[in-house]
């Protein structure tokens, strides 16, 4: 039996009780949340979800993140929700802040513009330091410096499933490097340019990967699938890389996180894309959870057939079969070596793309 059998062999005994969890193996991991003090009532339900599920058997710790102090009462009710170890730290300011290089008035006047044209967040400058800290930067924190792995949670979500086995462990003995639960479409207002800095990158690196064309579309564009990074347990060895670190950095000069309004969930997702290996990357299909108004939830048949215990919400819908999930995709997606001539070729068709809209929109250009 090879070893990605036997790591799933092992995983689903655990699954039905025939064996123990290995007594004192654990994982080099913590939980990672970037939270504000407003937010503990919300994170404190999501908390207690995550202990009775899985963190009171495994007890891994936490490390909370803010962009300001956390409060005495905050660390204290937080402290008094875990057995685990808890550590509250303060994001460093050049971490959370418009770096010298962005043009601070025509960035505003692009936050001005979107909030007028109704982008979700667009008017939010909070909201894009997030999405740049998260890109680029919470890895970068001295706490997580000896840190293998990391499990991000955000308040408010909802866990379904017992948890009866390690992700982290799985993660590690599989070779695996990211994962993640719901896998949707971006909203394209938020990334125009993202597409074409990404491809303008391969090209100058020469990237080849076979996870790649999963966020191709027929026309060469980006089909905006991305993995929802709400929920994500992935390597800090691999965001920590030269490889993933040179990306963000091209990106972060490109300036798309303030003029634009980029998310690290699409910014995880190319990264995993041009990366990674195909089976470097796993969808956690038996972790019901929410988000929101989006759920990933086992169906009937799957629960049953992996003896799982989960409590979904019978009324609320599965993400996982409405229009904009990208599931379907991954669950058909055959790996396709993704070379430089495809990127040529993806270039080539989104400027021929940008000038046939243009005369569309324009027809006296000609």
């Amino acid at each position: 039996m090879d070893k990605d059998k036997a790591v799933e062999a092992m995983r689903e005994m655990a699954r039905l009780g025939i064996m123990p969890v290995p007594e004192g193996r654990r994982a080099n991991a913590s939980f990672v949340v970037l939270l504000r003090n407003r937010e503990l009532d919300q994170f404190r339900a999501t908390m207690r979800q995550l202990e009775d599920r899985f963190n009171r058997k495994y007890h891994y710790p936490y490390l909370f993140l803010n962009d300001e102090p956390f409060t005495e009462e905050f660390m204290r009710f937080i402290a008094a929700s875990t057995t685990s170890n808890v550590t509250f730290a303060t994001i460093p300011h050049d971490h959370w802040s418009v770096p010298d290089f962005v043009d601070e008035e025509k960035a505003a006047q692009a936050r001005r513009k979107m909030e007028e044209n109704k982008v979700i967040y667009g008017g939010s400058l909070s909201y894009r330091h997030m999405c740049r800290y998260n890109s680029g930067f919470f890895y970068k924190h001295p706490l997580l410096h000896t840190v293998d792995w990391y499990w991000r949670v955000e308040p408010g979500v909802d866990f379904y499933c017992d948890i009866e086995y390690d992700p982290f462990l799985y993660m590690q003995d599989t070779g695996k490097k990211y994962s993640f639960v719901i896998a949707l479409k971006e909203l394209e207002a938020t990334i125009p340019s993202l597409w074409q800095y990404t491809l303008e990158y391969m090209k100058m690196t020469n990237a080849s990967s076979n996870l790649f064309s999963y966020f191709v579309a027929e026309s060469g564009n980006y089909n905006l699938c991305h993995f929802w990074s709400n929920f994500e347990i992935a390597s800090l060895n691999w965001l920590r890389s030269d490889a993933y670190e040179s990306y963000f950095q091209y990106l972060d000069r490109a300036k798309g996180f303030f003029i634009e309004r980029w998310g690290d969930a699409p910014v995880h997702s190319l990264a995993a894309g041009m990366l990674l290996d195909h089976s470097q990357v796993h969808f956690f299909d038996d972790i019901g959870y929410r988000h929101e108004d989006f759920m990933h939830c086992p169906d009937t048949k799957a629960d049953l057939a992996m003896n799982l215990r989960c409590q979904c919400p019978p009324k609320m819908k599965n993400f996982d079969r409405s229009q904009g999930s990208c599931l379907p995709r991954w669950k058909s997606y055959a790996p396709y070596l993704w070379s430089r001539r495809d990127t040529d070729e993806a270039l080539r068709l989104m400027h021929e793309n940008r000038i046939l809209n243009s005369l569309v929109r324009d027809p006296e250009i000609v």
